[in-house]
């Protein structure tokens, strides 16, 4: 199944970074989407209500298996502004916002896209 999102670019708090700096998640996500990854996560806010959002929470994913102290998560293989391969990451941390998608791809996508806080970004994104 194939679900399209619009979301509005965020700054988050430089987590994203440090997490996908982490050497096992660099080698997880490069095994399983075949991505070297850019060092960091676009932020997008969704509307908490929108249907497809809810549907990332009902398909499983790929599963980031985190090392011991760590938190996992799943990805789901995206195409970015329609020319990106990437992916959407889905932390599983406890209160993390339902509102919140956090886009990965092996180039920075602000920079690429021009990018700015309140702009919005078209994620297409395959559920497995």
């Amino acid at each position: 199944m194939i679900i399209t999102l619009k979301g509005t670019v965020s700054s988050g708090r430089g987590e994203g970074t440090w997490f996908t700096n982490l050497q096992w998640v660099k080698e997880q996500l490069r095994r399983e989407l075949n991505i070297d990854l850019y060092p960091g996560t676009l932020n997008l806010n969704i509307s908490s209500a929108c249907n497809e959002v809810k549907l990332l929470n009902r398909f499983g994913g790929i599963e980031i298996r985190p090392e011991k102290g760590f938190y996992g998560g799943r990805c789901f293989r995206a195409l970015i502004m329609g020319e990106t391969h990437g992916a959407v990451i889905k932390p599983e941390i406890l209160h993390y916002p339902t509102d919140l998608i956090e886009v990965i791809a092996p180039i920075h996508l602000r920079e690429k896209f021009r990018l700015k806080d309140g702009d919005e970004v078209e994620v297409t994104i395959w559920l497995e």
